[in-house]
């Protein structure tokens, strides 16, 4: 079984990003991915440096793929089982496929998912459905724009969205209650609440149009944000190995060199602690490769 100098589990872009530095390190890296990370629902990013007209997530990542693997890193489309210490400098990694790797450092990359009740506006993501207020905020600038979501996240999401249009309309699709505090709030900023049902979007090609409610009425809009709250971080396999967790998932890592507390982990990305933003992820991916290379010594 050839040891890996490096793992990294997770393949969007925190692990491709540190795959590439750790390549240039002329490390034996390994990339191990289920192809289904957040990056891959994106279908444009504008806020990129670089890239102007924006980008889509899986162009992004099949572009760090190719740089990658010029760079003598092996990427292997595989979804990981189970993590185990045989000794302080010796990782075995196993896959559903039966798989088994080995490594002496671990990168975890493995991001988080959001919840989306509504599977058929992803092929809007991006481009007319949107989730992070701060990378699209921008893209519904005075439109009227309909918020999809559930108790606080949805106030949340109004207030965040308010500065970019006053055409908002919050639709509680799951009609858990908000405070009368917060009602107010939404009064305050003439966001106009609905609390009803969703029965299904409506969705044009790539085009988001409106929503059809249960009770009969539809709403159009040619944009919306989703704020269904919590999301599923995926921190499991970390925490098997006692890597140290915030208590909503999250891990905790060194803020200047991306370990966790136990040696020879790291974390970069949304399954860290930060504001799961793609060049944030770049950053940490960087930062947690340029670490993890000190840590073998000098050569």
């Amino acid at each position: 079984m050839e040891l890996y100098d490096v793992i990294i589990i997770g393949g969007g872009i925190a692990g491709l990003q540190a795959s590439i530095q750790l390549g240039r390190y002329d490390r034996r890296v390994l990339v191990l991915d289920r192809g289904q990370g957040r990056s891959t629902r994106c279908l444009k990013y504008r806020n990129i440096l670089g890239w102007p007209e924006g980008v889509s997530g899986k162009d992004l990542r099949q572009i760090g793929i190719e740089q990658a693997e010029a760079l003598g890193v092996k990427y292997v489309t595989e979804n990981v089982t189970n993590v185990h210490r045989h000794s302080p400098e010796r990782f075995q990694i196993a896959t559903e496929n039966g798989n088994t790797f080995e490594a002496r450092r671990l990168l975890f990359a493995t991001g988080v998912s959001d919840q989306n009740p509504f599977p058929q506006l992803e092929p809007c993501f991006g481009l007319s459905v949107y989730i992070c207020p701060d990378c699209d905020g921008h893209e519904v600038e005075n439109e009227p724009t309909l918020i999809l979501g559930s108790g606080k996240a949805g106030v949340h999401m109004a207030e965040r969205l308010h500065r970019w249009t006053g055409d908002l309309t919050y639709i509680n699709h799951e009609k858990e209650p908000i405070r009368q505090q917060d009602q107010q709030k939404l009064k305050d900023l003439n966001v106009t609440y609905i609390e009803e049902s969703i029965l299904r979007p409506l969705v044009e090609d790539r085009q988001f149009q409106g929503v059809e409610l249960q009770n009969g009425n539809t709403l159009e809009a040619s944009h919306a944000f989703i704020a269904f709250g919590s999301i599923d971080v995926h921190s499991d396999l970390a925490r098997k190995l006692g890597a140290e967790r915030m208590e909503n998932g999250h891990l905790i890592t060194n803020a200047r060199t991306k370990m966790t507390n136990v040696d020879h982990i790291w974390a970069a990305g949304d399954v860290g602690v930060h504001a799961e933003q793609v060049t944030i992820a770049m950053g940490e991916g960087t930062l947690a490769a340029v670490w993890i290379e000190k840590s073998f010594g000098e050569r």
